[in-house]
């Protein structure tokens, strides 16, 4: 079947056009030139842009693939004997095709199958020229992650290969190359992964000059938290590899692919923990990290300051022993560079001197994996990135996107939630750096009152509060918790009013929830009346609600009444506060201040779409993934709403997303 990329219905494999939204399926859109290209072609046949989908295959000869573990008690896998065909021993060419299905066409030569004979394979680049299909691997799986372990070898023709990846899956971790299909015949095992050839490399990064010292230590950072996910599957040796190591969009840290098993096997294999002759292979240590990190500053000529010497040492001799213990040496040098070269101040050579004699010794000279290094400057530190918590420098947001969509769901006949969006991006970019000014404001609303009520109302809160900001937001920092207060009071005044002027009276009378959300470059605000609802997501702490609803539950629950009883009375879910109803006198909005210190997520929603716990229970799927660039917030939005609708669908539903990434602030002030 095929896949919408835009709506994710499943078409049959024969149409042209999505039977849901009807989105062609056997073309795209070049994001060069905008003409329509076959989904199967590589590059755009006018202006030459890659607009194809390309994979990193990666092949090993089935004999060749030694026994891995999956987690603490698997049990080892027998490699699958697939009998050798014949077309196997000389090389596919350029243009052919990897797979009997031909769906994956080669965009480089496989070697013959004496050239796959090394354990850990080849890759190659190939084209998928049915983007849209469901892969065999999704079929066979049925979209779960199976344990393999426990199934000898994988399921139907899944090959043993794949089962670090798939297992993998579950973690979501963005440093581990996502499986995108897997099979074996023809005596190879094959695994097709994300293509991150062409992202910077580790190495690239350590050889630039205006890489600072706490970036080396954000990526040290980085690298201890892989070895902790990668220990269990015996993969460490996937960050031994130098080439291996690259970088996302934000600067995080990513493998190209997994190296599972002996080390020694690697193509430049920097550890020496390996096994000498017939002797039995030892478990990698953290100490063969301290040899990457050694090799990291040899192979760039970079400096080594003081700290991370008596790092680097203490890990030779086996006095670190555990990733926490590490990552603690770590925040420590963090800190200390911090405080000695704050990010606010101009470094000198006598401060840099200070701080050597603390950390280097009288001589200055520290031994490292057998090499004696003279420990004599210092760079300067003005950067991190947020995976090192007990660092904090000053950020500012690089990006900032949003998207919304409101639906009447499935059980009303007329829609009485509205939302707002309108920001201001000014962008400064010079040669050595780049400024992004940013003001959004974020508007939901949920009316009720009925047909030509809650409708009403919640549009006159939206634009009430629009019109507000215009003339009360006109200095270049977010408005203070009064003028924020005075606008909320505004848009209670002018549903109030109308209210008065229709003699609304009883149920009768209009109202609306708000949940509103102010961002001045990396400075927030939320304020916020009723049940809707603002969650945020990060990396490192997951989902979370922000806003606490304004209903009769949470009341008693504030008082002290344990949440089962309150939640027990038939009145829980009823509104203790709504925006028009009554005069501003009974009104009391919750304000609250907060920075962006980390990439964010925030999601505004009403409660046809918060209802049931559903972002709670659904928030790895459909919120994760748009925390990435990459993550199109249209569509993501579009599917909040399906997912609603399939679980919920008894009230109108409402979403807003918006992502903010940031980055170190860079420069020194003047």
């Amino acid at each position: 079947m095929l896949i919408c990329p835009e709506c994710k219905f499943e078409n049959p494999d024969n149409h042209k056009f999505c039977q849901n939204c009807g989105m062609p399926l056997n073309q795209r859109v070049c994001p060069e030139c905008g003409v329509n290209v076959a989904t199967n072609a590589e590059k755009c046949h006018v202006c030459g842009a890659v607009c194809g989908t390309v994979w990193i295959a990666l092949i090993v000869k089935n004999n060749s693939l030694l026994p891995q573990e999956v987690g603490e008690d698997s049990q080892k896998l027998e490699s699958t004997e697939v009998k050798e065909s014949p077309r196997t021993s000389s090389p596919l060419m350029l243009d052919s095709y990897l797979d009997c299905q031909q769906r994956y066409q080669l965009l480089e030569t496989l070697p013959n199958m004496e050239e796959l004979s090394s354990h850990q394979g080849v890759c190659v680049r190939v084209l998928d020229c049915q983007p849209y299909q469901i892969t065999p691997l999704e079929a066979m799986l049925g979209g779960a992650s199976p344990d393999l372990s426990k199934s000898g070898g994988g399921v139907g023709n899944v090959p043993p290969l794949a089962q670090t990846y798939i297992a993998l899956k579950s973690q979501t971790h963005k440093g581990i190359p996502p499986i995108h299909d897997g099979w074996q015949q023809d005596g190879m095992q094959v695994v097709l992964l994300e293509d991150r050839s062409q992202w910077q490399s580790l190495l690239e990064l350590w050889q630039e000059n205006s890489t600072t010292s706490l970036q080396i230590l954000e990526c040290f950072y980085q690298m201890t938290q892989l070895w902790e996910l990668l220990v269990p599957f015996d993969a460490c040796s996937s960050l031994l590899e130098l080439s291996n190591l690259r970088l996302d969009e934000d600067q995080s840290l990513a493998l190209q692919r997994l190296y599972v098993g002996n080390a020694d096997l690697l193509p430049n294999n920097i550890s020496s923990e390996t096994s000498n002759g017939d002797q039995p292979r030892q478990p990698l240590t953290i100490k063969a990290l301290g040899r990457v990190w050694h090799h990291l500053f040899s192979k760039s000529q970079r400096t080594q300051f003081g700290s991370m010497l008596h790092l680097l040492a203490d890990l030779e001799q086996d006095k670190i022993e555990t990733p926490a213990d590490l990552q603690s040496r770590l925040a420590e040098i963090g800190n200390e560079l911090q405080e000695n070269f704050p990010e606010s101040s101009h470094n000198n050579d006598d401060d840099r001197d200070s701080l050597l004699s603390n950390e280097s010794g009288d001589d200055g000279e520290v031994t490292v994996a057998g090499t004696t290094m003279q420990s004599d400057a210092l760079e300067d530190t003005t950067a991190i990135s947020d995976d090192l918590p007990t660092i904090a420098l000053p950020m500012q947001l690089s990006s900032l996107d949003d998207a919304g969509c409101t639906d009447v769901g499935k059980q009303r006949n007329h829609n009485e939630d509205c939302f707002g969006i309108e920001t201001q991006i000014s962008k400064v970019e010079l040669p050595r750096s780049k400024t992004l000014t940013v003001r959004g404001l974020y508007i939901l609303c949920d009316g009720m009152g009925g047909h030509a009520g809650g409708e009403v109302a919640s549009e006159l809160a939206v634009n009430t509060l629009k019109d507000y900001f215009q003339t009360h937001w006109t200095e270049k920092q977010l408005p203070s918790e009064e003028v924020i207060r005075q606008g909320v009071m505004a848009a209670n005044q002018a549903i109030f009013n109308m209210n008065q002027s229709d003699a609304r009276s009883g149920v009768g009378r209009m109202g609306t929830t708000l949940v509103m959300l102010l961002i001045h470059d990396n400075k927030v605000a939320v304020a916020h009346v009723g049940d809707s609802r603002l969650y945020c997501l990060t990396r490192k702490k997951g989902l979370q609600q922000v806003t606490v609803d304004h209903e009769v539950g949470q009341r008693e629950i504030a008082r002290g009444v344990e949440p089962s009883i309150a939640y027990a009375r038939p009145d829980a879910y009823q509104l203790t506060q709504a925006l028009g109803p009554r005069a501003q006198n009974s009104l009391d909005p919750d304000v609250e201040f907060s920075e962006i210190n980390e990439d964010t997520l925030f999601v505004l929603v009403s409660d046809g779409l918060s209802d049931n716990n559903l972002l709670e229970t659904h928030w790895e799927t459909h919120l994760l993934p748009l925390l990435s660039s990459g993550g199109n917030l249209d569509g993501g939005v579009k599917e909040l709403i399906d997912l609603a609708n399939q679980y919920n669908g008894h009230d109108n539903i409402t979403a807003v997303l918006i992502r903010a990434k940031v980055r170190p602030i860079l420069e020194n002030p003047d």
